[in-house]
């Protein structure tokens, strides 16, 4: 590493490296655009072909409509494994987020067209695009921080302020801009903001020089050969007996449900496989140990957005069918109730993660897994509050906005102590070669549970939105609470890769990020 290099290195702001209000900044619009795309999609679908005063929609029903916001968002996350396996393997992480960059600008002009081909050609951009920028800025971030730095949950959540911030602009915004120039124009304000996204990344390189920089192969220990770990599968009873099993239900499902469901399952069958042959590739227990609670985290990630995604589709749809928003004369935007999310993060997440930070000072309870698992509790009670406006709407017709303000309150609490978390924990174990690649599997269970939500919603039209809520908050609370049960035995599998960071408390005021 130069001196100049390191000179920026060790820059920092408020505490922190300088290089993540880059990566902040970054995410921020490159949030904006996805959030507003994503606020605006279901509605878009679903509205008359005729159009109202926002313009002429899709026409299609609600559950075609859900079904396609499964997918895409599912899409969107999913293609995060391909994205960090290209930066592990070809390009890095840097560049992964620049070229990620560019395909979304390209994708977000092309959705201001009116044709059906330049929406469905947009939305497979955007899918490209996230699929390159998401997992890989993510992993800079972490990049930023030394192993043991007890900043990184709190720069994590700093971070994920920008997402949110992001987020809450788009949903306080396109609304409005909806509203007065009709959808298109939503979609055109989406692809200028990340063009300053774009603009912003290439600005900040001076201060992330020493992240997220490819490094050719030197046949060392750290080489990744995907193409040889599959080849060493035929080799592996156990793995490939496992994989067998599941192309054969691949085959089944795309018999049953169709070609869609076929190449996911095909697709996620090929990710399964990987991640066995890495496990057992993996040269120590201890990595063996927190690779596979790496993997068990993800169940409670696919859960949690499982339920949470409702408020993109079915909380949407119910807010713009059965909800009263009326607020002293002038009738909400339905797209805005989605910046109580945003808004609410931005106001409790450096309070949220200076709690948790200081309860680990003082030896209490604070893993990671004891975060991720209490916040799916919060979040499934957050559903309490929609029975209780399914409640009131059965027995006056509408239900007051109070309700969905409440569940957005606990929704966010529940977000907060999972999603930053799980970011961060990631960074802590997974082994570094494939650090890309395990963020792109965290957000490829994100997408999947992005899916969840889109047949979850589906299924209000058969069961009713009163089933459909309750259900999702019992099941949450029971999954939250055996992983609570069960944390014990999870920690011991960690072998203590957050232990350390309690030591590092002196050290963590103004230390500067120097190469070792």
């Amino acid at each position: 590493m130069t001196d100049s290099v390191k000179q920026e290195h060790q820059k920092e702001l408020f505490g922190q490296p300088i290089g993540l209000y880059i990566l902040f900044l970054t995410e921020m619009w490159e949030r904006f655009s996805y959030y507003g795309m994503r606020a605006l999609l279901v509605l878009y679908m679903t509205t008359a072909t005729i159009g109202d005063d926002r313009g002429a929609g899709l026409g299609w029903t609600s559950k075609e409509a859900l079904a396609l916001y499964g997918w895409y968002t599912m899409l969107v996350y999913v293609m995060s494994i391909p994205g960090g396996m290209i930066a592990d393997k070809l390009i890095g992480q840097k560049k992964a987020v620049l070229w990620g960059a560019i395909v979304l600008c390209i994708g977000h002009g092309v959705l201001v067209l009116t044709d059906i081909w330049a929406f469905y050609t947009g939305l497979g951009l955007v899918i490209l695009g996230v699929g390159l920028l998401k997992p890989n800025i993510s992993t800079m971030v972490g990049g930023l921080y030394r192993e043991g730095d007890i900043r990184r949950d709190k720069g994590f959540s700093i971070f994920y302020i920008g997402i949110n911030l992001g987020s809450l602009l788009a949903t306080l915004i396109v609304g409005l801009v909806v509203a007065e120039w009709g959808w298109h124009a939503g979609f055109g304000l989406a692809g200028i903001v990340m063009v300053l996204g774009l603009i912003n990344y290439l600005y900040g390189q001076k201060y992330l020089k020493h992240v997220g920089n490819f490094e050719p192969s030197t046949g060392g220990e750290n080489e990744i050969s995907y193409g040889q770990l599959y080849g060493k599968l035929p080799s592996s009873p156990v793995q490939l007996t496992v994989t067998l099993i599941l192309l054969a239900l691949s085959a089944y499902g795309w018999y049953t449900l169709g070609w869609g469901y076929g190449l996911l399952f095909a697709f996620l069958t090929a990710i399964t496989a990987l991640l066995m042959m890495i496990y057992k590739e993996l040269d120590t227990q201890i990595y063996k140990d927190r690779f596979l609670v790496l993997l068990l985290s993800f169940i409670m990630v696919i859960i949690f957005w499982g339920a949470f995604e409702q408020a993109g589709g079915l909380m949407n749809l119910y807010t713009e069918t059965n909800t009263n928003r009326d607020l002293f004369g002038w009738e909400v935007p339905t797209v805005m109730f989605q910046s109580l999310n945003a808004g609410f993060i931005i106001i409790f997440a450096t309070i949220i993660a200076g709690y948790w930070a200081k309860r680990k000072l003082k030896g209490k309870e604070a893993s990671s897994l004891f975060k991720m698992a209490l916040g799916i509790i919060i979040m499934g009670f957050g559903f309490l509050f929609m029975v209780f406006a399914v409640m009131e709407f059965e027995k006056s017709g509408a239900s007051s906005m109070i309700w969905l303000v409440l569940a957005y309150l606990f929704h966010t609490i529940g977000e907060l102590c999972i999603s930053p978390v799980a970011l961060s924990f990631i960074t802590k174990l997974a082994p570094v070669k494939y650090a890309s690649l395990m963020m792109g599997v965290y957000f490829a269970a994100t997408g999947l549970g992005n899916k969840v939500a889109g047949i979850v919603g589906e299924s209000a039209s058969d069961f009713g939105e009163y089933a459909i809520f309750l259900g999702i908050l019992v099941f949450t609370v029971v999954v939250g609470l055996l992983f609570i049960v069960i944390l014990k035995p999870l920690k011991r599998l960690t072998h203590g890769a957050e232990d350390n960071e309690r030591t590092m408390n002196e050290e963590a005021e103004g230390f500067e990020l120097a190469d070792n």
